[in-house]
């Protein structure tokens, strides 16, 4: 086994509880950061997130604290399990605890709604000496956190920290691959939330699969397109963090913008239901394309459907209607 390290983990939500249970089975000293107390407590005593992760036992070395400045104390990563649209608030509360030669591994998927940055981006502007990573690709916390075999990517601007990142998080039932493609890992895995809401909804329209193969594929070309614009490399668009994130987030109602979008079709009532960060980069990935001069239809009619400026029929059919070229 690898050495063990002291991995702090910002964040009591699924995602976060589920890393920091799978760091702690591999024997890492991992504290985490919950401003829930109930949540602290059912770690701690009962070794469960009945809140997230109901009916999942976690590693019993797991420990969780309300308090950061315990966690974050002589760590050698974070885990940094914040929401994307509250990582801004969160972060410049917490800067003065986080040593900014200890790596930050951003595990967020998403665009910040006020900035239009992504989370690397947005982090360096409040901490700018951080040591920045981000990890993502196909995975569910569900899956992490149950042991079941998971492969993402691990960026960072050094190619050295994100293998030592790798090598750490790495496991019998979580794999890490590593890169320096730090702005590809993170356009893949914000894009893919707004196209998953657009296969959802085809679903839940009673489009067929044949709709929803037509939108994820064309959907990919997208995202593809503003990731190189953004300097992402095509390998890592191609890769876990791009096309198989994409296509895990677009094909099981375990993904909540997939989820989301189903009920979007259905026409269901969608107030309360769970996060979809999906709905808030959508705006701002049309903006991308914009300012690119990147055709993004899909992306455009997602923006439409969910400001309701047109239904999901109409959309559908406005897609159908564009002029017809050869496929790039």
């Amino acid at each position: 086994m690898n050495s063990a390290h002291n991995i702090a983990v910002l964040g009591g939500g699924a995602w976060g509880t589920a890393l920091g249970s799978m760091a702690a089975q591999k024997g890492h000293r991992v504290r985490l950061y919950a401003r829930d107390p109930a949540i602290v407590e059912s770690i701690n005593t009962h070794h469960r997130n009945e809140a997230y992760l109901p009916g999942i036992d976690l590693s019993p070395s797991l420990i969780a604290s309300p308090q950061a400045s315990d966690v974050l104390a002589d760590c050698d990563f974070i885990l940094c399990v914040i929401p994307a649209q509250a990582m801004a608030g969160a972060l410049q509360e917490l800067q003065a605890l986080i040593a900014a030669s200890v790596p930050l591994i951003i595990c967020a998927k998403g665009i910040d709604r006020q900035s239009g940055l992504l989370m690397s981006s947005l982090v360096r502007k409040i901490i700018p000496d951080q040591v920045l990573a981000a990890l993502s690709g196909p995975s569910f916390a569900s899956d992490v956190a149950r042991g079941l075999p998971t492969a993402v990517t691990v960026a960072a601007e050094s190619q050295t920290v994100a293998d030592r990142i790798a090598l750490a998080l790495s496991g019998p039932t979580f794999r890490c691959y590593s890169t320096d493609d730090l702005v590809g890992v993170e356009i893949g895995g914000s894009l893919k939330n707004v196209l998953a809401i657009a296969a959802g909804a085809a679903i839940g329209r009673g489009f067929g699969a044949s709709a929803q193969a037509a939108l994820v594929t064309r959907g990919f070309v997208e995202l593809r397109r503003i990731g190189q614009a953004l300097g992402a490399r095509p390998e890592t668009i191609m890769g876990l963090s791009g096309l198989g994130d994409l296509l895990l987030s677009c094909s099981t109602a375990q993904s909540r913008n997939y989820s989301y979008g189903i009920a979007l079709g259905r026409g269901e009532d969608l107030t309360g239901r769970p996060l979809a960060e999906g709905v808030a980069t959508a705006v701002i990935a049309a903006e991308l394309a914009a300012r690119h001069n990147i055709e993004a239809p899909i992306i455009e009619t997602v923006v439409r459907i969910l400001d309701r400026s047109i239904t999901i029929d109409e959309a559908v059919e406005a897609l159908l209607a564009r002029p017809l070229k050869n496929e790039d």
